[in-house]
Parts: C-alpha cells; sequence; structure tokens
C-alpha cells in the first residue's frame, strides 16, 4: 500500500468549494428565517400602537413573520437536496 491508501480519502477540497461553505448557508438561512419572525412581529406590535388595533396586527405580523419562516426554509431544504444530487451525480461514475 502508499501513503495515499493508508491516509483514506482525500482531504482536499474540489476545485470551487470552500470548507464549511454549506454550515454557513445553513446558518445564514436560519438566522434570516428567524429574523423574518421578530421582524415582522415588531412591526405588527408598531402598528397596533399607532393604529390602536391590539393585539390584531400583531397577531398578523407574527403569522407573515412565521409564513417567511417556513417558506425560507422549504427553499433552504431545497437548494441543498438539489446540491446533494448534483454532488451524488458528479461522484457517480456512470455505470
Amino acid at each position: 500500500m502508499n501513503r495515499a491508501q493508508d491516509e483514506g480519502p482525500s482531504t482536499r477540497n474540489p476545485p470551487g468549494k470552500r470548507p464549511g461553505m454549506k454550515a454557513s448557508r445553513v446558518y445564514q438561512a436560519a438566522f434570516e428565517a428567524t429574523l423574518a419572525v421578530v421582524v415582522a412581529a415588531a412591526a405588527g406590535g408598531y402598528a397596533d400602537q399607532r393604529f390602536g388595533t391590539a393585539p390584531l396586527l400583531l397577531i398578523v405580523g407574527v403569522l407573515l413573520g412565521f409564513g417567511t419562516f417556513v417558506l425560507r426554509l422549504v427553499r433552504l431544504l431545497n437548494e441543498l437536496e438539489r446540491r446533494r444530487q448534483a454532488t451524488e451525480k458528479s461522484d457517480d461514475p456512470g455505470v
């Protein structure tokens, strides 16, 4: 056996791929999704104070923020699935 076989799979990154890129993308999307709920709730709370409609607009803001949260996470999952399939396809030697 040669040294490359003893060390196992190569730890080098493919060209154009940075280490930790997938994890950072997930954290960014989770942060954006969470922030959407907070911002929408704050906007609803402010609108309630301004128009005297408490708690109606706060509830609407939370629901809109939660909808945005879910949509963002679904898009992230779809993107990660596409990348996984593309990686599997490029690793497939073409039987």
